[in-house]
């Protein structure tokens, strides 16, 4: 009986196996038969059964060598990844040893046989030394060829090269892949018997480890320690997997066992993506670092829990197992690392128990510090890490640099002001800090055109996700309230050197703090101005305006609201506001002029675009005659009738909006002659006749002279080259149905009908000003070869140089500061007058703020020398030496070491009798609270203000040291415009003492008047010392990027004229020396002279006088235009100047480009733009000679040095009566 139950269980265990064989799986989870009750029973049952097993098993699988008792055969499997490890490890070991012994005993034998060597004395040196000699050269080829056999190796693993790379990443895919399999076959029992021939996930698998052994031999070759090699976690991997599945194609029988070691390959993934150059940034790698790290421990956990959980325990026999899926143990192995272990899955072997004590304490620990951290990567990524994706027909800008919300609201207020044309322009800011929540809500209102991205400008993958190579322009906006400028503006310098050196074409606006920083741009190879590169200096402009308003007060507030864009605010009632803020609303535009004005003389343009178009043109962009300088291109402000209007001009007008200037190009003499209304001027269909090349009009034009009205055949003033062209044009196109005779009267009609210019006799009836030689139509004023004046070429002193290298400035020779210092006595003494103090805050630690900036407009050459205003600085002397190396070549400039806030100080330069007081502070960026960065100048300015005077004293002191004050100067002669401005006879009180304050923060502005009802919100444009001129801030610069922007020639014409004639050319000098130069007058500088200055007229007497009371500025816009070639752009009218009532305010306001039929009052001060008069200087050609020389050797300079004594002045008015008489028909200016 029993032999026969242990045949049956033998038996039925071999059916089960056949039945499991036939349906290709064999599964070996269930318990085996019962075993044989003795070793005969079991032989001889074997023996009866076995024939009969063969006899079941040979038909179904007879390729299948596998065991059909369901014995398990997992050892062997893991004895052959065991015996590879440890064979392995065995013989690294033993090499070494057997290295270690080989190297000790070669060491002893060499030292005995250096012994012997040294025994045998040198004789016999030669001959030792032969046999070693080739026993190194073998030795050094074996080393050579094994190590280039290593560094092959190398190169293929490495991801240095192409091939290494590919290598590396086709590894990693492949271990990807064989995981992906291990995920497959996890559904299959763990050990069943498959067949290779049959299976084609079991192929590919070992397709995959093949590679992996090949791979693996390369680094074993190229290792350097091969025992840490041996112990790597990747050899670990591949001793594991590699070597069961050449087990499993040998026994035809699979076994998943470690196979989910491949998982541990996924640390490896950022290092994959390091080399696809995926991943750049430090947080990115990380991130990926953590994820694959916590990710491939899980899946690994998982596979070794799925291992012993479907196998079950072997001391056990494998009888506590359980059917758990790889997933059901990727959850379980979630659950228990986060320590929330629902129950519903759980281990039940003993090993897999085990294993999740152990792992549940690193599990927990990782879980704890990885999950959190990575939450924080992923929560942490830039919010405006994007990248900027172009739309198609639409530019886009880059700004950058110091953006804040107060920086980039201006900045948005400006750029996209409604007066501008559709900007169809996006807005990209990059900033390397985030948005704050008033910035971000800022942004997101304008979302439809702002962008905002976070990086740096210094980084090119921030650079690249910007589009910048794409880009428009470049925008750099500076911290104008930063406590170090030099810093500021080094920062900014480097951003051009990156975004240059990223793309070298790109258009760079860059804000500047500092006027001689500006220098360090010329070093940028790929920086060139031509190209529309651009540097706003603020504290160049800031000084410029600020100089301009010492010439003609007021003037820095009306420039300042022509280069912004303000909206139109209407008032109704009768004050001062509603013309201020109707003036307010202009700025200023470009646009070509229309061809029906080409030929006509600048002051005949000028007055039709003013009476018809209603439109200010006040400059233009004149391209020269000259061949030498035919391809430059020049902006004339105010050229006079000397200069004719070119085919493409371009002109600068102000008006209120971008659609009234297209008035000038839509402009058609022949059909918008008889227009009264100019919103009815549009374009017409004769702009194509304009431009069509069989046009009569065109032909016309250019067989026309427009000097004398002939053809160019029979004109005498073309050569005969120009002749020639023009008889070949006619012979290709004549002129049959016109003719070429009445060319002048078809193209000078409205000057025939406006004369631009009078007979010398009625221009001396209107003002007793002869005809300026300089006003020859056939004389162009700028052709530096032609200079009206010959008296002045005749008069040059070349041993004396009064000019610097350009002819754009007044020059001296340079003076020791000791020389200019005055002390107050001294100053008291000298009695100056007409002048302007310059009250400065400041110490040795102060930032400099460029005092060269606000002389250099008052040293310009097209003032004559006795017309300088003296400039007295009142400060620390220790400050003023530190500025004094930029300043000692200008003359009439005189130093009071002492305070602006010492009245002592302010009576002993005679603050009541000056022209201007200038109150600047160079320590108001060191204090952090704002409300207190503009104290000393508040202060300073209410000191002055409070002061009270005795009229008396500055005349009995005047008369004394022969003092002429200004007004009263008649030495200049009668043809010259010049006579200067008609001041009040005294000044009792400070109020009425002319002063601009220089101011850091707006809302102090509040501070300057206590008299005005300005409220603390108010913008600074709307707030009374503003309009008025006696207060100025560095913000309202920043609408000068925008401005730039739109149109490059706006930042060249503001430079023109705020800066005195500074140029390019002259920037570039002063980078090299610092300093001005000195220069001989040559023609070519004194043309320099001849340029348009700003100046205030008088309507009180004068030729004007009779407009004065009640007439229309239109007409005397159009009678100083035709009469001086004078243009008038504004007016500074008395505050209560509308009152019926008289008023002892003596405050004024501006009123930019006021309408044709505006009404005057007696008291309005015109700003003008009036020509340089060469004559004016004519009688005090010596006298500024002398001074001149006697500046360089004199130890004070003082203005008495620069105006005769009354001895010289016979002819000089005694009275008040007198004076007023004398001037009853003379221009007085300012």
């Amino acid at each position: 009986m029993a032999n026969g139950g242990g045949g049956g269980g033998g038996g039925g265990s071999g059916l089960r196996m056949s039945s499991n064989i036939h349906a290709n799986h064999l599964s070996l989870d269930a318990s085996s038969s019962s075993s044989s009750s003795s070793s005969s029973s079991s032989s001889s049952s074997s023996s009866v059964h076995e024939p009969k097993m063969n006899a079941l098993i040979i038909p179904v699988t007879m390729e299948v060598p596998c065991d059909s008792r369901g014995q398990r055969m997992w050892w062997a499997f893991l004895a052959s990844s065991m015996v590879t490890f440890f064979g392995g490890l065995f013989i690294i070991l033993l090499w070494r040893t057997l290295k270690y012994l080989w190297t000790v005993c070669c060491h002893c034998g060499g030292k005995a046989k250096e012994a012997q060597k040294i025994n045998n004395g040198s004789s016999q040196a030669d001959g030792t030394l032969k046999p070693a000699d080739e026993k190194e050269e073998v030795v050094a080829a074996e080393v050579g060829w094994m190590t280039s056999v290593k560094d092959w190796a190398g190169v293929m693993i490495s991801a240095q090269t192409l091939t290494g790379r590919v290598l590396v990443v086709l590894v990693f895919a492949l271990s990807i892949g064989a995981l992906v399999i291990y995920f497959i076959d996890s559904s299959n029992p763990i050990e069943s018997c498959q067949n290779f021939y049959k299976d084609f996930t079991l192929q590919i698998d070992m397709a995959f480890n093949v590679f992996f052994l090949l791979y693996f031999g390369l680094r074993f070759i190229a290792a350097n320690d091969k025992l840490w090699f041996w112990l790597e976690v990747n050899s670990v991997v591949d001793f594991f997997t590699v070597p069961p599945v050449f087990v499993s194609v040998y026994l035809n029988r699979s076994w998943l066992g470690l196979r989910f070691l491949r998982a541990l390959r996924l640390i490896q993934f950022s290092e994959i993506l390091q080399f696809l150059n995926i991943l750049k940034t430090s947080n990115s790698i990380k991130l990926v670092n953590l994820l694959s790290i916590f990710i491939s421990t899980w899946l690994t956990a998982a596979g070794f829990i799925h291992l012993v959980e479907n196998s079950g325990d072997p001391w056990e026999n494998f009888q506590n197992h359980q059917a758990l899926t790889y997933w059901e143990c990727v959850y379980l192995l979630m659950v228990t690392m986060s320590t929330v272990g629902y129950g519903d899955v759980y281990a039940k072997t003993t090993l897999g128990r085990l294993f999740m004590v152990f792992f549940i304490l690193g599990g927990l620990a990782m879980f704890a510090s990885y999950v959190p951290e990575i939450i924080e990567l992923i929560g942490n990524r830039k919010k405006y890490g994007g990248s900027y994706s172009a739309v198609s027909g639409r530019k886009h800008i880059v700004v950058c640099g110091h953006i804040t919300l107060e920086s980039v609201s201006n900045f948005l207020k400006d750029f996209l002001h409604k007066d501008r044309d559709d900007v169809n322009v996006e807005i990209v800011f990059l900033h390397n800090i985030s948005p704050n929540l008033e910035l971000e809500a800022l942004f997101k209102r304008h979302f439809t055109q702002v962008e905002f991205y976070q990086g740096s400008v210094l980084n090119p993958h921030d650079l690249a996700r910007v589009k910048i190579e794409s880009a428009d322009a470049c925008l750099i906006l500076a911290n104008k309230y930063c406590a170090d400028p030099d810093a500021e503006d080094a920062s900014n310098i480097m951003r051009v050197i990156s975004i240059k050196n990223y793309h070298p074409k790109i258009r760079i606006i860059t804000q500047m703090l500092q006027y001689h920083n500006k220098a360090h741009l010329l070093n940028i190879p790929s920086w060139n101005w031509k190209e529309g590169d651009d540097a706003i200096c603020l504290a160049e402009l800031k000084l410029g305006f600020i100089a301009q308003s010492c010439l003609a007060q007021g003037l820095s507030t009306m420039l300042a609201n022509l280069f912004s864009m303000r909206s139109f605010i209407k008032i109704e009632e009768d004050t001062w506001q509603k013309y201020y803020l109707e003036g307010v609303s202009n700025e200023m535009y470009t646009e070509y002029l229309s061809s029906a004005f080409v030929g006509l003389s600048f002051p005949t343009v000028c007055e039709l675009c003013f009476v018809k178009l209603k439109l200010l043109m006040i400059a233009i962009e004149y391209k020269s005659a000259n061949r030498e300088s035919r391809s430059r291109k020049r902006i004339l402000i105010n050229p006079g009738n000397h200069l004719k209007i070119q085919e493409g001009t371009l002109g600068f007008f102000i008006a209120s909006d971008a659609k009234e200037v297209k008035r000038a190009f839509f402009y058609c003499k022949a059909c918008h002659d008889d227009i009264t209304d100019p919103k009815r001027i549009k374009k017409c269909g004769c702009k194509r006749l304009i431009y069509s090349k069989m046009s009569i009009y065109k032909r016309m034009r250019r067989a026309c002279c427009f000097d004398c009205g002939r053809s160019e055949r029979d004109c005498s003033c073309m050569s005969g080259r120009v002749r020639g062209d023009v008889d070949t044009r006619e012979r290709a196109f004549p002129l049959s149905s016109v003719s070429v005779n009445d060319c002048s009267t078809n193209f000078r009609a409205f000057e025939d009908e406006q004369p631009s210019t009078l007979s010398p006799k009625k221009k001396q009836r209107n003002g007793g000003m002869r005809n300026s030689p300089g006003s020859s139509p056939k004389l162009m004023r700028h052709d530096p070869l032609l200079i009206p004046g010959n008296d002045q070429i005749d008069n040059m002193d070349s041993n004396v140089k009064k000019y610097d290298s350009t002819g754009m400035f007044h020059w001296c020779a340079p003076k020791e500061i000791e020389k200019v210092i005055l002390t107050r006595s001294e100053a008291a003494m000298t009695v100056l007058s007409g002048h302007v103090v310059v009250c400065i805050f400041g110490d040795v630690s102060s930032a400099l703020i460029g005092l060269r900036n606000l002389v250099m407009p008052l040293r310009a050459s097209n003032f004559h020398y006795h017309e300088l205003k003296h400039i007295v600085f009142v400060g620390s002397i220790e400050y003023l030496k530190r500025e004094w190396e930029t300043l000692h070549n200008f003359p009439k400039v005189s130093i009071l070491p002492g305070t602006p806030l010492s009245r002592a100080d302010l009576r002993a330069v005679n603050i009541n009798l000056c022209d201007m007081c200038v109150i600047l502070s160079a320590n108001q960026n060191n204090i952090d609270d704002t409300s207190l960065q503009d104290k000393e100048c508040i202060l300073a300015s209410l000191n002055i203000k409070s002061m009270q005077f005795d009229d008396s004293i500055g005349v009995l002191q005047a008369n004394s040291q022969g003092f002429t004050p200004p007004g009263m100067d008649r030495t200049s002669p009668d043809n010259s415009p010049v006579h200067g401005m008609l001041r009040q006879p005294s000044i009792t009180t400070g109020v009425n003492i002319p002063i601009i304050t220089e101011l850091v923060n707006d809302t102090n502005v509040q501070f300057l008047d206590q008299d005005d009802d300005d409220d603390p919100d108010t913008e600074l444009y709307l707030t009374q010392p503003f309009a008025c001129g006696t207060a100025f801030a560095v913000s309202v610069l920043d609408s000068l990027m925008s401005a730039t922007y739109f149109n490059d020639n706006i930042l060249t014409l503001i430079r023109t004229l705020v800066t005195g004639g500074a140029t390019p050319e002259l920037e570039a000098l002063i980078a090299e020396e610092n300093a001005l130069r000195g220069g001989y007058s040559t023609p070519q500088t004194l043309a320099n002279r001849d340029r348009c200055r700003v100046a205030q007229l008088a309507l009180l007497d004068g030729p004007f006088a009779d407009l004065g009371d009640g007439g229309c500025y239109g007409d005397l816009f159009c009678k100083a235009l035709k009469t001086y070639n004078m243009l008038c752009f504004g007016i500074y009218r008395l505050r209560d100047a509308h009152l019926s009532t008289p008023s002892q305010c003596t405050k004024r306001y501006v009123i930019t480009n006021p309408p044709y039929e505006f009404e005057l009052v007696p008291t309005d001060l015109i700003f003008c733009l009036m020509q340089f008069d060469h004559n004016a200087g004519q009688s005090r050609a010596s006298l500024s000679h002398s001074s001149h020389s006697s500046q360089s050797s004199s130890k004070k300079s003082s203005s008495v040095h620069s105006i005769p004594s009354t001895a010289n002045r016979p002819n000089r008015p005694k009275s008040r009566e007198s004076r007023d008489k004398q001037n009853r028909k003379e221009m007085v200016y300012r």
